[in-house]
């Protein structure tokens, strides 16, 4: 059972030293724009939202910045798993989200509504963010997106 191992050892007297990284040889293979902020100054005003209707550049980016907001427990995003109710733009940019959790007692009943708040006043083009927390109507998992429903195997 006692197998021994030999390892095999190499005396050099010298190393073989490796060409240096310079800047010009990268820049041969990657060309960057002179300009890089040309794309971001040109860039064009988010299209004036409608109260009323929901749609427009900035009600977009407002529902992509909910995606990013996961619910602790489970991995899907607030918004597929059904938890806002409502997304309003106002004429003065100001966006109004009415949302819910999944219970009363849930862990994050404190701080997710502070979160969404941040989130969604971090998007550019938000001059204010309000977050209304409603019980009624409570959520339930049929309210889930289909992706949401995919993702935790119940579809």
């Amino acid at each position: 059972m006692n197998q021994e191992r030999k390892i095999e050892i190499e005396e050099v007297s010298e190393a073989p030293s490796l060409p240096k990284a310079r800047v010009s040889d990268a820049t041969e293979s990657f060309e960057r724009k002179r300009d890089y902020l040309e794309g971001f100054l040109a860039r064009q005003a988010p299209a004036e939202p409608d109260a009323e209707v929901p749609g427009g550049d900035l009600y977009e980016a407002v529902i992509d910045a909910l995606k990013e907001i996961y619910d602790p427990e489970i991995p899907v995003n607030i918004y597929d798993l059904g938890l806002v109710y409502n997304v309003e733009i106002t004429p003065e940019h100001h966006a109004r989200v009415q949302m819910t959790l999944t219970t009363p007692h849930c862990p994050v009943a404190e701080s997710m509504p502070g979160e969404v708040e941040l989130r969604v006043g971090a998007v550019p083009g938000v001059g204010h963010a309000e977050v209304e927390l409603v019980w009624d109507p409570p959520w339930d998992p049929q309210k889930m997106s289909d992706e949401a429903k995919l993702e935790l195997g119940m579809l």
